[in-house]
């Protein structure tokens, strides 16, 4: 397992190797030891699965506020999305900055989204099934989002959303 920071601080790449026979494949997904090792926590206490029928649904951009914000494992297990982290965090230097990374059944990769960002995905295929590690249970008074399409944030989506939940939709524009 190779866990790599991203431009953004405390975001990370998280790769998993593959070992195939010939019955298959086998991909450790997770390994506590390698996450303390590199600095970071996932005590997880909630796993989930978004299950998205068709290509260019736009989930997102999701967070939980204080106290119940989340740190999330993201990765995709079947079909591909593009990932998005948005950096919330006031005092960081890569405040309102993204990062965006294709996470897909074929590449292993995952992204370690810390708190204080906004977590959204773009699919790419028809039935993209994407599985979530929180380390706090989903709290829904402390549920937030900012648009997907926000100038503030000028996330460059490789492709113009086609299915949204209506409540994504009325989302405002950034104001902090």
């Amino acid at each position: 397992m190779r866990i790599s920071e991203t431009s953004l601080g405390g975001l990370c790449l998280v790769e998993a190797d593959e070992v195939q026979d010939e019955r298959g494949g086998f991909v450790r997904t997770f390994c506590a030891a390698s996450f303390i090792e590199n600095g970071l926590e996932l005590p997880v206490c909630q796993f989930s699965i978004s299950k998205n029928t068709r290509r260019y649904t736009l989930r997102g951009m999701h967070f939980q506020a204080s106290p119940a914000a989340e740190i999330k494992l993201v990765r995709c297990i079947s079909g591909a999305i593009f990932d998005v982290a948005i950096d919330l965090r006031e005092d960081s230097p890569t405040f309102r900055q993204w990062f965006g990374v294709e996470l897909n059944e074929e590449n292993n990769k995952a992204l370690y989204i810390p708190e204080g960002f906004a977590h959204g995905f773009l699919t790419l295929r028809d039935h993209s099934h994407v599985a979530y590690q929180m380390n706090v249970p989903y709290q829904p008074e402390f549920a937030r989002a900012v648009r997907w399409n926000d100038r503030a944030f000028k996330v460059d989506w490789p492709f113009k959303p086609e299915v949204m939940s209506s409540k994504d939709q009325l989302i405002n524009d950034f104001t902090w």
